[in-house]
């Protein structure tokens, strides 16, 4: 007998406990996101229009820009409205298409991550034969494949969580529609769901973590047997922005789904939801800039080529 109302939207209430804080919250997502759209739109279309950069580095570059930009356009919209109006409240389909968009797309990036890894193991420790390993047709299918996979897990894992029963609690306490805090709301077993996302975990989070850490090892090796300074600091400066995004991509999604319940804490649970969603995002095009020689370089040259073509 089902003796639960059906549940037709959901209320996200996440840091609705401040108020006082809910103009200064929206200033900085704002801000936060104007830099996020800007700062990626611009990295994607430097290495479109710079043929030096036509290189599978930047082609997964390019990759993560565009998933950056899906990624907090999916959520931050939302949060916007919520830090400034009293419309708490988000639609059952609205919800589930909020949850695998922002879902898939987390996971493709755990897995863009290690490839990026794999592609820097390959251009450092088999210079030579980078360009014959590294060719298009694998490159393309690796990024392919990185979409694909995590697109299909979010869509499991999804579809599990939205049909279960809810018995009328639509209270989520968060401030998207983040799997964990809906799970929270369940009056069904979630046993099921909670192996898939265990075997999620390990597939999305462990497995890349430990070929991003197994490559870095044969990376640092590497850079350690180069004879001259120089050539030392040239190959480890086109890691160090990549290895500065692993440790913060990797440090927020670990503690969002693999700590212990003990450690649980709503507040900090949103906190880290705002820095894995907005922060990180908004981080990577800025430091793939700022740290890479070659994006600066491009810049300088498609400013000189535009500013010849005005003088003309």
């Amino acid at each position: 007998m089902r003796n639960y109302s059906v549940v037709t939207e959901f209320f996200l209430m996440g840091l609705s406990q401040y108020p006082e804080l809910q103009t200064l919250l929206f200033v900085i997502c704002l801000i936060m996101y104007m830099i996020i759209l800007l700062g990626n739109s611009l990295l994607i279309l430097i290495s479109i229009l710079d043929s030096h950069l036509h290189t599978p580095m930047y082609f997964f570059l390019g990759n993560l820009s565009f998933l950056d930009i899906c990624y907090t356009s999916s959520s931050i919209p939302i949060i916007l409205v919520m830090f400034v109006t009293k419309q708490k409240s988000i639609s059952f389909i609205g919800c589930a298409l909020q949850m695998v968009i922002s879902l898939g797309l987390g996971c493709t990036e755990c897995i863009l991550l290690a490839v990026m890894a794999i592609d820097r193991y390959v251009a450092i420790c088999n210079p030579l034969r980078y360009h014959v390993i590294m060719n298009k047709l694998l490159y393309t299918h690796m990024a392919a494949w990185s979409w694909i996979t995590g697109c299909l897990i979010s869509l499991l894992q999804t579809v599990m969580a939205m049909t279960l029963s809810f018995c009328g609690n639509n209270i989520i306490d968060h401030i998207t529609c983040e799997i964990l805090a809906l799970l929270k709301l369940a009056c069904s077993d979630i046993t099921v769901n909670v192996f898939v996302m265990t075997l999620a975990n390990i597939v999305l989070l462990v497995i890349p973590l430990l070929l991003i850490f197994i490559s870095y090892v044969f990376i640092l090796s590497s850079i350690l047997r180069i004879n001259s300074a120089e050539g030392r600091k040239k190959a480890f400066s086109t890691c160090s922005a990549h290895l500065t995004v692993v440790l913060m991509f990797y440090g927020s999604a670990l503690f969002m789904y693999m700590k212990p319940k003990s450690k649980d804490t709503k507040v900090s649970d949103e906190i880290i939801g705002l820095s894995y969603g907005v922060v990180t995002p908004m981080l990577n095009p800025i430091i793939y800039s700022l740290r890479n020689k070659e994006v600066k370089e491009a810049v300088k040259r498609i400013l000189s080529r535009h500013l010849h073509l005005l003088k003309t």
